[in-house]
């Protein structure tokens, strides 16, 4: 699916007085800025988060960092307002800079701290953690664990610690919430040296994750199957509250087929691309990451809204959809079997929260396993969409990873756990 429009869940007025970042929590509560850095990209969200009440104030991005051809949007106010503009920054610390300036113009409060997504956290992190030159350099170490996110995520954190020093920072990832997981599904069938070596089935995003269950309240305590469907996809099973399993592995690039990534593959796969194919390992890195999945498939697009547009006439859109809900309905009814049942599926993500189609065709025939959808509730992403008898609820919740970020934040700085 195309990605979510611009459009901020809740905004407040502009007309607020600004204070000091790094200034702790006052009356009207924290200003938070949430960072998710890629490689040649930065995304941002500022939320003001007030005892139980939390609006997000403005939401941007910064693209193609380091290459020609730049864009700086941003998003604010009430009623909303869009800014978009060429900026071409040659690094992140000079995205960085663009952000902040764009925020202060804007007149929105300053942020009083910096919450950080970071795809990995390795085996030891298994909580949000205040950013501390040690766990920085801990986590330079972690980066051939993760070569596509880790190094631009970390160079944004040191971007606005040399800006803005006395700003706190907060590193949150999205392997801590799988750490829970039982050695059983956390290990991989290698010699035990391995497992030592931090090789083992991380899983990824957690905090996407996290937020479906607190958004779940008390239903979070039953046998929960959630679905995060975007460019990226993965699936996770959740027993009272507690991760039993998870699609991705050691990568995210494990798991189901996704937009562009593979997905799990036989090894042997790899070793004949490896010997016979003429690949080296980062040809076939490029191969797995950038050019598989639903792309790879259907020679077409990895955007699942082109896919289900082109299906009736083109073959191979259509085998690729067939292929992905396949796979995720298949892995439902693994995940139904871990859990000894399921009382609630969720889809989130861009493609679980806006393709009726897809979450149609994945809930197809699994009727024996207690889930059956309404189809006309589906059609028009109610929630939940399930039949009203059916033994397994099936519900459509938007995700928010960035407020899930905020919260961590402000209960790590201010000791609040808030919203």
């Amino acid at each position: 699916m195309s990605p979510r429009g611009p459009t901020p869940r809740a905004r407040e007025s502009r007309t607020r007085s600004r204070k000091p970042a790094g200034e702790p929590g006052a009356a009207a509560g924290q200003a938070i800025l949430c960072l998710n850095g890629g490689s040649s990209s930065l995304k941002f969200a500022l939320y003001r988060l007030d005892g139980q009440q939390a609006r997000r104030l403005a939401h941007g991005a910064v693209e193609r960092i380091g290459l020609a051809g730049g864009l700086f949007w941003l998003e604010a106010g009430e009623p909303s307002r869009r800014e978009r503009r060429d900026l071409d920054c040659a690094g992140h610390e000079e995205a960085v800079g663009a952000c902040f300036a764009a925020l202060e113009a804007a007149g929105l409060p300053a942020p009083q701290a910096v919450g950080h997504r970071l795809v990995h956290g390795g085996a030891r992190h298994t909580a949000p953690e205040r950013v501390q030159p040690d766990l920085l350099a801990e986590l330079r170490s972690l980066v051939p664990f993760a070569p596509l996110h880790l190094p631009g995520e970390l160079q944004v954190i040191e971007a606005v610690a040399g800006k803005y020093r006395v700003l706190p920072q907060v590193a949150c990832f999205d392997t801590a919430f799988h750490r829970r997981m039982p050695e059983l599904t956390q290990r991989l069938p290698l010699p035990e040296r391995f497992w030592h070596d931090g090789l083992r089935r991380y899983g990824f995003h957690g905090l996407s994750y996290e937020y479906i269950l607190q958004a779940l309240g008390t239903d979070a305590a039953g046998r929960v199957i959630i679905a995060h469907l975007g460019n990226g996809a993965s699936m996770a099973a959740v027993r009272g509250g507690v991760p039993l399993d998870t699609t991705m592995g050691f990568t995210p690039t494990g798991g189901v087929m996704m937009g562009t990534r593979s997905g799990d593959l036989d090894p042997g796969v790899l070793l004949h691309l490896l010997q016979e194919g003429g690949l080296d390992a980062g040809r076939l890195q490029t191969l797995l990451n950038q050019e598989s999945g639903l792309l790879g498939v259907s020679g077409l697009s990895p955007d699942m809204k082109t896919l289900l547009e082109a299906r009736a006439r083109d073959p191979r859109a259509a085998l690729a959809i067939d292929m992905f809900c396949y796979q995720l309905r298949k892995q439902v009814g693994a995940y139904v079997a871990a859990l000894g049942g399921a009382d609630t599926l969720v889809f989130t993500g861009g493609i679980g929260e806006r393709a009726a189609p897809i979450r149609a065709a994945v809930c197809q025939g699994l009727g024996p396993l207690g889930i059956v959808l309404d189809g006309t509730r589906n059609t028009a992403h109610a929630d939940p969409i399930s039949t009203a008898g059916s033994p397994c609820t099936v519900r459509v919740i938007p995700t928010d990873e960035d407020l899930m970020i905020a919260r961590h934040t402000r209960a790590l700085i201010f000791g609040t756990q808030g919203a």
